[in-house]
């Protein structure tokens, strides 16, 4: 199995205070696995550091095939091609249509042709179920549908890495059970999900491996 995360004696930092220390960690190709912890516990640290926001300082990682310890500034694109990033508060352009939202994305890593620009759209919406709303502006949908796009959006490179931060912390419960289905399906068509939640209504609907960040460590549970 190829690891799509890996961490090696690892300390993530968050500014100068290590949040999270003796980080080992592999996560395969394809598999869903939560990320739980309280506010301040390390779990946003960790997952910036895994999208390069923050730098990896001691220990080694690498996500995706790209090093993080040695991880120059040109190469940092190329890694967030590799990954999709599903936030909590779903970051849609709100002055475009869902399709110049998707389309913006594109261009900006990389995508030149209006026409595979168009059908690549047109897949990802299919995927989530939303492929009549190209048109629709970001206000004209519920929560969910903003969701759902903003899963399609991570979806639009084909990544092998989904990183969803809270992604239902703006959800009621119906509708987080149908992101966290939708998503756990994305896993199963061979990318990874990492999905950090502290949202345990969602968490306790379907039982996967489980990763805790709490006093400093990262304890893992099949």
């Amino acid at each position: 199995m190829s690891a799509v995360i890996k961490f090696s004696n690892a300390v993530i930092y968050q500014d100068e205070r290590p949040v999270i220390s003796n980080l080992n960690l592999e996560i395969n190709k394809g598999e869903f696995v939560y990320l739980l912890g309280k506010t301040g516990s390390g779990k946003s640290s960790l997952l910036k550091t895994i999208y390069a926001d923050l730098a990896l300082k001691q220990g080694s990682g690498a996500i995706a095939g790209y090093s993080l310890k040695d991880l120059k500034s040109k190469d940092i694109p190329y890694l967030r091609r590799k990954l999709g990033i599903v936030f909590q508060d779903f970051q849609l352009l709100g002055d475009r249509t869902i399709y110049d939202n998707l389309k913006f994305v594109m261009k900006a890593t990389g995508w030149k042709e209006e026409e595979k620009i168009k059908s690549r759209t047109q897949e990802v919406l299919k995927k989530v179920g939303l492929e009549n709303k190209e048109q629709s502006m970001p206000h004209e949908l519920s929560g969910g549908e903003q969701q759902r796009i903003s899963i399609a959006r991570a979806l639009v490179n084909e990544p092998e890495l989904i990183l969803a931060d809270e992604p239902t912390g703006n959800l009621d419960p119906e509708t987080s059970e149908e992101i966290l289905k939708l998503l756990k399906e994305i896993s199963e068509s061979g990318r990874s999900v990492l999905f950090a939640t502290h949202d345990l209504l969602v968490y306790n609907k379907f039982k996967s491996r489980t990763l805790t960040c709490e006093n400093g460590t990262l304890s893992d549970s099949h």
